[in-house]
C-alpha cells in the first residue's frame, strides 16, 4: 500500500469572531429565501452559471474520495419532453393507486398533482445519479463507498449553489425514477436520487404558504 501524499492546508481562511458571526447570520438569511419553486419561467440561462454551480457540487466530501455522481444537464426540448411523459405516467400511478390516504392528505398543502409542467417549462433540468462503482483505466470496476450519502451531500450544495446564484430551484423526486437512466442513457448501475428544474421563476409563480421548524424542533446541543 503506497503512502498517502499530503500537502499543507492553504485553502483555509480564517476570519474575525465579528466577521464569522456576520457570515453565519447572513448565509442563513440567503438560505431563509429559498423557496421550492414549480412555476418556471422560460428566460434562457447562460450555461457559465450552471457550470459553475456544478463545479461547486463536485467539491463535496465523498467516502474515499471516490466522487460517486454524475450530474446530467438536459436542455433539449425533446429529451424534457420524453421526461416529462415518463414522469407524469409515473405521478398518475402514484395518485390513484399507490399513495396512502394519509400521503395524499400530507401533499395537499403543497397543491401538487400529476401534471408537472415545470419539467418542459424550465430552460435546465439536471438528473443527479449516484454511482454504486467507477470504471478504472484499466476497464475494471472499482467499488464506492457511501455513494447515497456522498451524492446527497453534493445534491445540497449544487441546490445551495443555484440558489445562491440567482435562480429558482425545485428538488422533484417522481415516485419511481429508473426511467431517467433509459432516457438519459445512464448505466443500470447507477441510481437516480433527484431531479433539480433550475431556471428563472415565471412572473406570476406562486408557493405555498409554509413555516419552518424553529431550532429547538430540529437542533439539539448536549
Amino acid at each position: 500500500m503506497s503512502e498517502p501524499k499530503l500537502i499543507p492546508l492553504a485553502s483555509f481562511r480564517e476570519y474575525s469572531l465579528d466577521e464569522m458571526k456576520r457570515r453565519a447570520r447572513d448565509f442563513n438569511l440567503e438560505m431563509q429565501r429559498r423557496r421550492s419553486v414549480r412555476h418556471f419561467s422560460d428566460r434562457p440561462v447562460p450555461r457559465e452559471l450552471i457550470e459553475n454551480c456544478l463545479r461547486a457540487a463536485g467539491s463535496g466530501p465523498s467516502g474515499a474520495n471516490r466522487q460517486p455522481w454524475r450530474f446530467v444537464v438536459v436542455q433539449d426540448e425533446d429529451v424534457k419532453g420524453a421526461i416529462r411523459r415518463a414522469a407524469e405516467a409515473e405521478e398518475e400511478e402514484f395518485y390513484r393507486r399507490r399513495a396512502s390516504r394519509e400521503w395524499r392528505e400530507a401533499l395537499k398543502p403543497l397543491g401538487t398533482g400529476p401534471k408537472k409542467s415545470f419539467l418542459q417549462q424550465a430552460p435546465y433540468l439536471i438528473a443527479i445519479f449516484a454511482q454504486r462503482h467507477r470504471q478504472q483505466p484499466d476497464g475494471r470496476l472499482a467499488k464506492n463507498y457511501y455513494p447515497i450519502e456522498s451524492a446527497g451531500i453534493a445534491a445540497g450544495i449544487l441546490l445551495t449553489a443555484v440558489h445562491h446564484a440567482g435562480l429558482a430551484v425545485l428538488t422533484y423526486t417522481p415516485p419511481r425514477m429508473r426511467f431517467l437512466n433509459r432516457i438519459l442513457k445512464r448505466p443500470e448501475e447507477e441510481r437516480p436520487l433527484i431531479l433539480l428544474v433550475v431556471g428563472y421563476p415565471a412572473n406570476d409563480a406562486l408557493v405555498p404558504e409554509l413555516d419552518r421548524r424553529a431550532l429547538e424542533d430540529i437542533a439539539q446541543f448536549i
